[in-house]
């Protein structure tokens, strides 16, 4: 096991221990949650690009005009490339959040099996957050001080 520093010009440094116990395991397995994510997102946001047939039927299927499929591919392949960006991960798993819940909505409203088809989104962004917080430590220190001190943090 290795130690990580917080520095000390991180807004957190006062909220959490300065020093974390890093665990390369812990590491290890986000990054291959993350890698599974990504590469799910991103085959799915090719297919939409190169509007794959099946892709255009599930669309129609799902009540969305096959003229949305194009857009619907790089609104994904963008929200998943600011994920795989480490900078820019967590503002892509917010967008990626978004952009699933619309994906639940559609499911629901059309009315598709609950545990297979509406709540598949949830567990592919369950997947990207649970990969992101396992390896960003800065992450964990923003959610331990907000979820877990009591959410004052004035």
């Amino acid at each position: 096991m290795s130690t990580q520093t917080i520095t000390q010009n991180n807004p957190f440094s006062g909220t959490v221990p300065t020093v974390q116990v890093h665990s390369r395991g812990r590491l290890w397995t986000g990054r291959v949650f993350s890698g599974l994510c990504i590469l799910f997102l991103a085959l799915d946001s090719i297919a939409k690009l190169f509007q794959v047939q099946p892709v255009l039927d599930a669309t129609v299927q799902l009540g969305w005009p096959t003229s949305v499929v194009f857009g619907l591919g790089v609104t994904l392949l963008s929200c998943v490339v600011l994920y795989a960006i480490p900078r820019t991960s967590v503002l892509g798993a917010l967008l990626l959040t978004g952009y699933l819940g619309g994906a639940v909505a559609t499911h629901l409203r059309i009315g598709d099996p609950l545990f297979s088809h509406t709540l598949f989104p949830i567990y592919v962004a369950s997947l990207a957050w649970g990969g992101l917080v396992l390896r960003d430590a800065r992450l964990r220190a923003f959610l331990s001080a907000t979820f877990f001190n009591g959410g004052d943090n004035r």
